[in-house]
């Protein structure tokens, strides 16, 4: 067997132990547990208590309201039950607050990332 054969088989070898690696990798991060995703939501409640207790304008019901406001304009067509609070970043001032909110039901799931502004919360972005 040729030397350039052996580098071949060598590198199509690594190439199947990479892709099969990404892949159990890949799995791994999205197939997180019920039990890990309670925590992240807890964390996220916990950490939106914290901000509503140091800043007025971190209201749940105005977080919710431009959230379910956002579904509604994106994707008309889907419904949703349930929306949860995942992330809160509370920055200094105002204009750099962000939050993030899954809303799930039998359309899937959707992610609704807000940005704070001097007139409230308003969505960047809906994926």
């Amino acid at each position: 067997m040729s030397i350039l054969a052996i580098v071949l088989i060598v590198l199509a070898a690594l190439f199947v132990i990479f892709f099969v690696g990404g892949l159990v990798a890949n799995r791994r991060h999205y197939g997180a547990a019920p039990a890990e995703y309670a925590r992240h939501v807890a964390a996220a409640d916990q950490a939106l208590e914290q901000a509503r207790a140091l800043d007025k304008g971190w209201d749940r019901r105005a977080l919710e309201d431009a959230a379910w406001h956002a579904l509604a304009e994106e994707r008309p067509g889907d419904s949703y039950d349930t929306l949860v609070v995942v992330l809160v970043d509370d920055r200094p001032g105002v204009v750099e607050d962000r939050a993030e909110l899954v809303a799930a039901g039998p359309a899937g799931e959707a992610r609704v990332v807000l940005s704070r502004h001097d007139t409230g919360w308003r969505a960047e972005r809906v994926h």
